[in-house]
């Protein structure tokens, strides 16, 4: 339907707009002539009484002649008013009573509307009284008796006129309006909805990208945040297109790893019979390793599927799984960095072992190698405390913080790397394996002088 669209409605709303305020000028127009015409007969009124008091005295005015007075002037009689004294200059028989006076000297505005209004909109034929003043010779007031019949058929008259005139104007300025609007904000916004569309039929497309064209400021806003927008979208699905096949091509690496680390782990087994005390010591954190890469490996398969279980919580002491973490990483780590951890012996934390030193694992070793990228050395810390039904493990680094960009991107996949060369996962796979416990990765602190990672757990029973 026509004024179901945007420049239907905009042009109803144009001509209802502009009745409106044909209406407002209207009604006072009506009352401005109705005033003309009643002033009218009154100077023809004066004029005839004036004639008829021209008259010498000693001549007798036929009746013919005031009939016809009174009729050039269409009122039954006429009286003057001088000095506070009504004299009865010319009369003729009345139909009836007057049936309403109005005095036109001091009336207000709003007094002349509302009259105007009662007559073009009355049915019956009265007899009304006039009372007005006159301009015409001496300054006098004069008062006349009239039918309102003339008077209305005059103002209806006039009303036809203004009422042709409006519609004329108002359906040219509609038209007018209507044109420029179909031009200037309809076509624009016909164009950015045609944008819309391609763009949703292949988001893909970066051809399919508004570019801002229009000269009006609001329409210019709005295509160029819609570029933005599409621009962003464009950007983000190519992006999870690149981590969908990047999450096909590591599935397939872990399927791949995971049966090379099940045979490694057959072998490891064999050599905790050796000999050598060393090797002895040395094969069951390997053994270990191994176990835990194979989970991590069965886990990402899991994860592939869209079906990681949540995580096996159980109550694990803290001191030895944090231990571990340092060893392993102290054996990996260059000279000048040294790793520690300073937490109580008997804290306990309710939490996966596995994925938990999956986390410790990944914020130690970009501690370690932020450090290692300085060139010069450092020290990591672990430390860990209980804050009433919360487990804090802060892991702090002396390394040279982190740079701006990596603080916007922290937790974004391969937009927070801080190294060189990173990919910026660990910190996604921290945060994400830190929030299944229920708890929270946040950055505490950076500067110059290192960066703190807190790492905040629900509470285990002390």
């Amino acid at each position: 339907m026509f004024f179901n669209t945007l420049s239907g409605r905009y042009l109803a709303l144009m001509v209802v707009f502009v009745l409106i305020a044909e209406l407002l000028i209207f009604v006072p127009s009506i009352a401005r002539f109705r005033v003309d015409n009643l002033q009218n007969r009154l100077e023809l009124a004066q004029l005839a009484a004036l004639a008829l008091l021209a008259t010498p005295p000693d001549q007798e005015v036929s009746p013919d002649l005031e009939a016809e007075l009174l009729a050039t002037a269409d009122v039954f009689n006429v009286v003057l008013r001088r000095d506070e004294v009504r004299e009865l200059v010319l009369a003729s028989p009345m139909p009836a009573p007057p049936a309403a006076t109005f005095d036109l000297r001091g009336a207000g505005d709003f007094e002349l509307m509302r009259d105007a209004i009662m007559v073009f909109t009355g049915a019956q034929e009265r007899v009304i009284r006039v009372i007005g003043r006159t301009e015409l010779g001496a300054r006098s007031d004069i008062e006349v008796t009239m039918t309102e019949g003339p008077l209305r058929a005059a103002m209806v008259a006039y009303g036809r006129r203004i009422l042709y005139l409006s519609l004329a104007i108002t359906l040219a300025t509609a038209a007018l309006l209507f044109l420029a609007t179909r031009y200037y904000i309809v076509q624009p916004i016909r164009r950015v909805v045609d944008h819309m569309t391609a763009y949703r039929d292949a988001p893909e497309d970066a051809s399919r990208v508004i570019a801002p064209e229009s000269s009006v400021r609001e329409l210019r806003e709005a295509e160029t945040a819609l570029q933005d927008l599409q621009l962003r979208l464009t950007s983000a699905l190519r992006q999870k297109e690149r981590l969908a096949a990047l999450g096909a091509a590591v599935a397939k690496i872990s399927h791949d790893l995971r049966n090379l680390l099940t045979t490694a782990q057959l072998l490891a087994d064999r050599i905790e019979g050796s000999a050598d005390p060393a090797v002895r010591r040395t094969a069951p954190k390997l053994v270990a390793s191994l176990a835990r890469a194979i989970t991590l490996c069965e886990r990402t398969l899991t994860f592939g599927r869209a079906e990681e279980p949540p995580p096996e919580l159980t109550l694990t002491p803290l001191a030895p799984l944090v231990e571990e973490v340092v060893e392993n990483e102290t054996a990996a780590a260059g000279p000048g960095v040294r790793v520690a951890a300073r937490l109580p012996p008997d804290l306990r934390v309710r939490a996966d072992p596995d994925q938990l030193f999956r986390v410790l694992t990944n914020l130690v070793r970009n501690a370690v190698q932020a450090i290692e990228a300085s060139g010069r050395p450092g020290d990591v810390e672990v430390t860990a405390e209980r804050a009433g039904d919360r487990t804090l493990i802060r892991v702090r680094d002396g390394g040279p913080g982190l740079p701006p960009k990596a603080r916007e991107n922290l937790f974004q996949p391969f937009l927070g790397g801080a190294r060189r060369g990173g990919a910026g996962l660990g910190l996604v796979i921290a945060a994400e394996l830190v929030q299944g416990h229920g708890g929270a990765l946040t950055l505490e602190r950076t500067g110059p002088d290192g960066a703190t990672f807190l790492i905040s757990l629900p509470g285990a029973p002390a």
